[in-house]
């Protein structure tokens, strides 16, 4: 098979006349297809249903300490529910802070109270001259947009099958004090895919930096979402490393069951050392008067342990696996040996990361939009919204139905061939 760049100018002309009659059709279908989002299907938050069935009028709603869900109190968890989320994060519950349904606003609560009151007696960051972060990429679009919104300087690091470039990572945090985090998803980022390796999450625990206030902020937001029963990525739990390595405040990490139960009324969480979650706490007794409790109560009393977790996502994962295995292989099919793209084949999480022929994605993304296809913006897995190769799209396929995917899918393959033809053609002038 001939790649692209290699056929003739007349080749690609009757190719691109083909493919562009292709695309008029699938156009003229109207079609309204959204792939912007990591969202979970409905049928997928159908299988928490049963967990609304665990408490009602009639249930005992004290916790095993006694405590009165039904009221004020309980700043960092019930401890039914501790337990649960330590088990899942392979930590202790002591470790761990339950909340409301969200991580992201853990996430911006801990840089929020580290710019206006400092990090654990450090300096607020807001009194400082320049804030930095690194950013690995392509990561979390969201990540970068907390940090932009407080004005943070941030640092692209490239991501490797491995992890983030360690290397500049721990250039980065030795010699320049102004830089107090990164960010990272470190079990099937998003959107690569990709889980850190044991060497890369040795190296994070061993940083030496340069500023006392630096912190590594662990977004574990997959850390149980594997697609196979018989495959999955393992991660090195980073608090006992990083204990191990005599750094024991280093890291904040996250979690949630945001995509475990429903996304919209899971619990989250924040898992630290006690110095952190103490300062944490701090803040939360001004904040709140406490989470849902009772929330936290039917969580812990219908999935009981880490088992039960895993059983739920392997729920989960049987509905979600048919439409990474369709991308995958229409992918592989339709642009498998053509030049024009590269992608990932992850075993877990919610993404696919592509990688177009350079300065093509925006192109390849406005194209699936005029045939009636909403991706992620190009750019926006990288931080300010700029990907400096315009390459890296991501797709989401969890939240289409399967026969949407593959008309997706469809479209997403032809609008690849389109832009692509028509840069080659534009060069070969």
């Amino acid at each position: 098979m001939k790649t692209l760049q290699e056929m003739s100018r007349q080749e690609l002309e009757e190719l691109h006349s083909e493919l562009a009659a292709q695309f008029e059709e699938i156009k003229a279908e109207g079609l309204k297809l959204d792939m912007s989002r990591g969202k979970p299907a409905p049928e997928q938050l159908d299988t928490a249903m049963p967990l609304l069935d665990v408490l009602n009028s009639e249930s005992d709603l004290k916790t095993e300490s006694g405590v009165d869900c039904r009221n004020y109190g309980v700043m960092d968890g019930i401890p039914e529910v501790k337990r649960l989320i330590a088990q899942m994060l392979e930590t202790k519950p002591e470790n761990v802070i339950v909340d409301g349904n969200a991580s992201l606003s853990l996430m911006f609560d801990t840089v929020s109270h580290s710019i206006t009151h400092g990090v654990c007696g450090s300096t607020p960051w807001c009194k400082l001259d320049k804030v930095k972060f690194l950013c690995p990429a392509p990561g979390y679009d969201r990540h970068f947009k907390v940090t932009e919104y407080f004005g943070i300087e941030m640092i692209t690091v490239p991501m490797t099958k491995d992890g983030p470039d360690m290397d500049l990572v721990e250039k980065y945090v030795k010699e320049d004090a102004a830089v107090k985090g990164i960010w990272c998803v470190p079990k099937y980022s998003n959107p690569q895919g990709y889980t850190y390796s044991d060497e890369t999450v040795k190296r994070f625990a061993a940083l030496e930096s340069a500023a006392e206030d630096f912190r590594i902020y662990w977004d574990n937001a997959y850390c149980i979402h594997d697609l196979y029963e018989d495959r999955r990525d393992v991660l090195l739990e980073i608090l006992s490393e990083c204990e191990r390595a005599g750094h024991p405040d280093m890291v904040f990490e996250f979690a949630s069951t945001s995509k475990i139960s429903f996304a919209g009324a899971g619990i989250s969480a924040v898992a630290s050392s006690a110095k952190n979650l103490e300062w944490f706490k701090k803040a939360m007794t001004v904040q709140t008067i406490g989470p849902d409790k009772i929330n936290q109560l039917r969580h812990a009393r219908y999935y009981r342990d880490k088992e039960g977790l895993r059983t739920q996502m392997m729920k989960n994962s049987a509905l979600i696996r048919p439409k990474f295995s369709l991308v995958l292989d229409t992918l592989e099919k339709e642009l498998g040996g053509l030049g024009i793209g590269e992608w990932t084949n992850p075993l877990g999480g919610y993404f696919i990361s592509f990688d177009a022929p350079e300065g093509c994605a925006k192109a390849i993304v406005a194209k699936c939009k005029e045939g009636g296809m909403v991706l992620t913006g190009a750019g926006a897995t990288y931080p300010y919204g700029i990907d400096p190769k315009d390459s890296n799209i991501r797709i989401a396929p969890s939240y289409p139905s399967l026969e949407e995917m593959k008309e997706a899918t469809k479209l997403f393959v032809l609008c690849v061939k389109l832009v692509s033809i028509e840069k080659i053609l534009k060069e070969k002038k």
